[in-house]
């Protein structure tokens, strides 16, 4: 027979009721939480890594600003790599200066990065080449950050990106919400044209953000990309790099394939950068062109070169629509001008009032899109509010389509980033094409008007001006749907 320490037999345990059964406390789970927060504290905390990229030709001007928007970031990128190529200019020495570890202190504690600077020399493949270089020095971090070497991001930038690429591991790539900084410029001109292209950018990127916030082209500005995601496009598309050089738009095919890899493609809801803008009729041509081209060899069916046309691809609907939505816009404003000309030839034209509506339509929906931007401005307004520079904007833009068609029609082997950099350096007159074109259509069309007989012009007149209107009130009535919906806070 065994005895406990009181003396009792073990044979014959206390019940609970037993005056001798001694009940200990419960120390409950209060007790250990003090514990159990040093534990957790204690443990390692994820931070994704990020390697970023800058691909630079000639970027002497910009290259200091980019780099030091990037060191002032509430959360740096793990290193920098600078990638210069067949720079002629003080690239290089510029970015020099910024080598070299650098910390800073921020909210979430202190933060530290590297920047690398590397001087490839000459490479054919040219901005392409120089971020397949810059990812083989990041592939196996867990995000590429491509920057422009005249790109501009806002202080929270990167924070706001990692933050939404690593919320969800289906997204491949955000890109960030791009406008254009026009606070020192110089000249009418300048000012007209980055006014016309901060509109353009603000309408595209509203129309995403409404989408889903699905991105069609994942911008090479300012944009993050998921490395597995690369990798995977590799993979399924049989390349040795991500980025290929047998496209004119290396960032619309890449965001093509990281679709095709079953990822996601967004923009950012708050991560911002200013982009470059283009200054001159003459470089705004060459980079319009240069995109539009690109494009539209990746919308035509069939295969032309290396890159097979993907017409019915989830990205490019947006693409398809912006291209229709160009043509109606030439036919609708070019059969207005030779309408109204020949009316007034022949004494016929007779005003009324509900042609102000489409105009006012235009005006309301142009106005919606400036009064969505994050940093509006007087001539952001102007712009609108005037009607002629937008109209004008308008017409150098059906330019810049006409003439990207004409040359994917026409199979010219140019290389359309070389003719980009010429126009930057201020050479070449293609851009005058499209003015000189309208100009010989109009002498001839009205050449060709006075030899008519008065009874078929007024024939013309009465046939052209039903269909001009039934176009018209199309456009209209679309324009009014669109500008209508509600904007959901977003801010382009």
């Amino acid at each position: 027979m065994g005895y406990d320490r009181t003396g009792l037999s073990t044979d014959a345990a206390p019940g609970l009721d037993d005056p001798r059964y001694v009940r200990m406390p419960d120390p409950g789970l209060e007790a250990y939480a003090t514990e159990f927060l040093d534990a957790v504290g204690e443990l390692p905390t994820l931070r994704p890594t990020v390697g970023c990229v800058i691909p630079a030709y000639n970027e002497a001007e910009t290259i200091a600003g980019v780099l030091d928007s990037l060191l002032q970031q509430t959360r740096l990128p793990d290193v920098i790599h600078l990638v210069v190529n067949n720079t002629s200019d003080d690239s290089v020495e510029i970015a020099s200066h910024y080598a070299g570890p650098h910390t800073r202190m921020t909210a979430s504690g202190e933060q530290s990065t590297i920047v690398y600077v590397h001087d490839i020399g000459k490479n054919p493949d040219k901005k392409v080449g120089a971020l397949n270089y810059g990812y083989s020095l990041v592939e196996h971090m867990d995000y590429l950050l491509g920057v422009d070497g005249d790109t501009t991001p806002e202080p929270d930038a990167i924070e706001h990106l990692v933050e939404e690429i690593a919320s969800d591991d289906r997204i491949g790539g955000i890109s960030a919400i791009y406008s254009i900084d026009d606070s020192a410029l110089d000249g009418w001109m300048a000012k007209f044209l980055i006014a016309g292209q901060r509109a353009q950018f603000s309408a595209f990127n509203m129309q995403n953000l409404l989408k889903g916030r699905n991105m069609a082209v994942l911008g090479g500005q300012f944009s993050i990309f998921s490395t597995q995601a690369l990798r995977d496009v590799m993979r399924d598309s049989h390349q040795r790099t991500p980025w290929v050089s047998d496209s004119e738009v290396e960032d619309s095919l890449l965001s093509l394939q990281i679709k095709s890899a079953g990822y996601l493609t967004k923009i950012s809801a708050r991560a911002r950068a200013h982009v470059g803008g283009m200054t001159t009729l003459r470089s705004l041509d060459a980079q319009q062109v240069k995109w539009n081209f690109g494009a539209i060899d990746l919308m035509w069916p069939g295969q032309r070169g290396d890159t097979k046309g993907q017409p019915f691809h989830p990205n490019l609907r947006l693409r398809w629509f912006e291209h229709l939505s160009m043509v109606l816009n030439m036919t609708s404003r070019i059969m207005f001008l030779a309408l109204l000309i020949g009316a007034l030839t022949i004494d016929a034209f007779v005003f009324q009032a509900w042609w102000l509506i489409p105009p006012l339509a235009a005006v309301w929906l142009n106005f919606r899109v400036a009064h969505s931007m994050e940093f509006a401005n007087r001539r952001d307004y102007l712009f609108v509010l005037l009607v002629f520079p937008s109209e004008l904007y308008m017409f150098i833009r059906m330019g810049h389509f006409v003439r990207a068609w004409l040359k994917f029609f026409s199979r010219q082997q140019t290389d359309n980033w070389a003719a980009q950099a010429k126009a930057e350096r201020g050479k070449g007159i293609a851009w005058t094409y499209p003015f000189v074109a309208l100009g010989i259509f109009f002498v001839l069309a009205w050449i060709a008007w006075l030899q008519v007989p008065i009874q078929t012009t007024s024939d013309l007149l009465q046939l052209g001006w039903p269909i001009l209107g039934i176009i018209t009130i199309l456009q209209t009535a679309w324009m009014l749907i669109k500008a209508s919906k509600r904007y959901r806070g977003f801010k382009a």
